[in-house]
């Protein structure tokens, strides 16, 4: 058996998620890792492989962005599909040995993975012949449903992409699109099958044991080794919110941002978020949670250092900055539009627009 590192990540923004795809792929290639296969969870996304046809989008641009949805184009095979909570998605970066090199064999692989993760929760995923993926039986009308989908892109035998299992996903939003391209068929959910909602933990826990135990693989449980906090600050204005926006100095990067900063030692998230702003701004303002985590990988460090993240607002009556010279060499007060427009990093844009609706 060789090892196997799993890592369970929580949210993840898709564009972070191909991000790290590409540093544990790399690193993989290098081998700086061993076969990992990432566990995580997307805000609600449309993706397109390869072979996808966009009349498969069936709704039409106000309808994604009313409900929040992004559209990102891929190398993975297949058509379209969408992602979003309650779906655990796997991103297998393996190095597929000689005796492997087969993508069909690949692709049975993984439905069989996702076949006996289902059995201990009293679900019988079964194969469909033309299409792939994991089905259950249908209803009243006899239509297989689809509760697991495949869609993988390999390179000298090395994976990527993978697959996505409904848990406890919102079915509605597979009304957006003609899932996979398959019109004979519908989509069912964990949650659905059993009348009741599903532990993603424990779902993530029979993904691991059974990828063990598809491809010889020991199982090592990884999460996040760094956690950061980001804080929005808010100040409010006869015309509306202003988010304060910091610039790095040189040496850090030159980028925009708001408030970042890494959790000391034992320290709690939200003192560190408070101590992160009278640092960078002078200002002692309390925070507030917004209730949005997310993982990232951090610079281009090989192997990946992976970052678990988690946002804060905080709430100014003063437009004095007082700025760390080491970190930050401007600031500015903007709308959190402007703001939103400046700002690198998904992660840091999703707290500004969730930190300016608090006012």
């Amino acid at each position: 058996m060789h090892r196997l590192a799993v890592w369970q990540l929580g949210r993840v923004e898709y564009a972070d998620g191909l991000r790290l795809q590409k540093l544990f792929g790399d690193a993989r290639a290098r081998d700086l890792v061993p076969d990992s296969l990432l566990l995580l969870e997307h805000p609600p996304v449309l993706t397109l492989g390869r072979g996808a046809k966009w009349k498969n989008i069936v709704a039409d641009g106000a309808q994604l962005s009313a409900q929040g949805v992004e559209i990102f184009e891929t190398d993975r095979g297949g058509d379209v599909t969408y992602h979003g909570p309650g779906q655990v998605v796997g991103y297998p970066i393996f190095r597929l040995p000689a005796d492997r090199h087969d993508v069909r064999r690949y692709v049975r692989d993984l439905e069989e993975t996702m076949i006996r993760a289902l059995r201990p929760f009293g679900i019988e995923g079964e194969r469909v012949a033309k299409w792939p993926g994991v089905w259950v039986a249908g209803g009243g009308d006899n239509r297989p449903e689809k509760i697991g989908a495949i869609g993988v892109h390999l390179s000298r035998w090395q994976t990527s992409h993978g697959f996505a299992l409904n848990v406890n996903t919102d079915l509605s939003h597979f009304g957006l699109i003609v899932p996979c391209g398959i019109s004979d068929g519908g989509v069912t959910s964990m949650e659905r099958q059993l009348s009741r909602p599903v532990d993603i933990a424990a779902v993530e826990g029979e993904l691991a044991k059974s990828f063990g135990e598809v491809f010889d693989g020991d199982v090592e449980m990884h999460r996040p080794a760094m956690r950061t906090i980001s804080v929005a600050v808010v100040r409010s204005e006869r015309t509306g919110a202003r988010i304060l926006l910091l610039r790095r100095v040189p040496s850090r990067g030159a980028f925009w941002q708001i408030v970042t900063g890494r959790l000391e030692p034992g320290e709690a998230s939200e003192k560190a978020a408070a101590r992160e702003v009278l640092e960078e701004t002078g200002q002692v303002l309390p925070v507030v949670p917004l209730g949005y985590r997310h993982a990232f990988g951090f610079g281009d460090e090989l192997p990946p250092l992976v970052v678990e993240e988690e946002a804060f607002a905080a709430f100014s009556g003063s437009a004095e900055v007082r700025l760390d010279a080491t970190e930050h060499d401007a600031f500015c007060w903007l709308t959190a539009e402007e703001a939103t427009a400046k700002l690198p990093f998904e992660g840091l844009r999703r707290a500004v627009r969730l930190a300016a609706r608090q006012r």
